[in-house]
């Protein structure tokens, strides 16, 4: 926030005080040792407290290689050569690839501050599989979804990809199919330095932000159901509601933390892994081309340097590169 300048606050009580002289009435006197009170600060948009669930949702299952996805049969042909019974052809006919994401993930997809652009690791994943569709990474038509929104989305064809920080779960893919993961990340805590919480234990009788439609928001509630959840549309809510002291912790992926962490030094990431969560391209279920066309892509970028200098570019932060995650396919 901006500091008023001197000669600012210096016209602002000239004015006070003209105004003081005028109405021939004087400001009272604060009570000696009494502090000032302030007004409440509004929560963000859309936070409510979500109730505790009679029962806790189970940890996920197992029942599937979550992460094993549809092995690329050839490599992609040139843009312009797209076979017309490949649905992807459709796409090079519309003339843009339409993205679901967010404008909220610091590091991976957010409003450049100077620009006004989409920007972000994220946003280069959509860019460089626009860029094996159209031979041009810009042909590209981003669609804003919560984190809510998106199988939704995906189902409903509202969008032909999500690039949105989302994990690749066994009961996600009943509804939607996943490229292999091209980014690996870990759930943690991220407080205040010096709040005492250093652990999902110490979370107990406090208040947790989670966006709603995570997987976060349930893990949460079954390592630590002591605590009071705080659900919110956009992890950017959480880093406002922990700021003005409504919530006491956020919970989620440390790539995601990391970018709120970068905004504000006085916040820490605490404790070890709460769970692993592998990123991937997320697509409707019955367009399986699409999913091996995105996997071509993702193949591409790992054996090019072009994953790594997109980690470099964005997120260097969370330290060396670990490189991209090894593919795994199911057939």
């Amino acid at each position: 926030m901006n500091r008023p300048s001197r000669r600012m606050a210096s016209l602002a009580g000239l004015a006070l005080a003209a105004v003081v002289a005028l109405s021939g009435c004087a400001l009272p006197d604060p009570a000696p040792g009494v502090p000032p009170t302030y007004p409440a600060m509004p929560m963000p948009s859309g936070a409510e407290i979500v109730p505790q669930p009679d029962e806790v949702e189970p940890p996920p299952s197992l029942e599937c290689d979550p992460t094993a996805s549809l092995r690329p049969t050839e490599p992609n042909p040139p843009p312009g050569e797209i076979p017309p019974e490949n649905p992807v052809s459709e796409i090079y006919e519309r003339g843009r690839l339409i993205v679901g994401l967010d404008a909220g993930s610091n590091l991976f997809s957010f409003r450049d501050p100077l620009t006004g652009d989409l920007v972000g690791f994220d946003v280069d994943i959509a860019r460089e599989i626009a860029r094996d569709i159209f031979g041009d990474p810009d042909r590209v038509e981003f669609e804003i979804l919560t984190s809510a929104e998106r199988l939704a989305a995906l189902e409903s064809s509202q969008v032909d990809v999500v690039v949105k920080t989302m994990t690749i779960t066994c009961e996600r893919r009943e509804r939607v199919e996943f490229s292999t993961s091209y980014f690996q990340a870990y759930q943690r805590i991220l407080t205040v330095s010096g709040s005492g919480i250093n652990n999902a234990e110490d979370l107990a009788d406090r208040t947790v932000c989670v966006v709603r439609g995570t997987t976060s928001l349930a893990r949460i509630q079954r390592l630590q159901p002591g605590a009071t959840i705080l659900g919110v549309p956009a992890w950017a809510d959480c880093l406002v509601a922990l700021q003005q002291g409504q919530a006491d912790a956020i919970s989620t992926d440390d790539s995601i933390l990391a970018g709120l962490n970068a905004q504000d030094p006085y916040l820490e990431i605490v404790g070890g892994f709460l769970s692993s969560e592998p990123y991937g391209v997320g697509i409707n279920i019955n367009n399986r081309d699409l999913v091996r066309f995105v996997n071509n892509t993702l193949d591409r970028i790992r054996t090019d340097g072009t994953w790594n200098r997109l980690y470099q570019e964005w997120l260097s932060v969370l330290g060396p590169s670990p490189g991209p995650p090894p593919p795994r396919y199911g057939d």
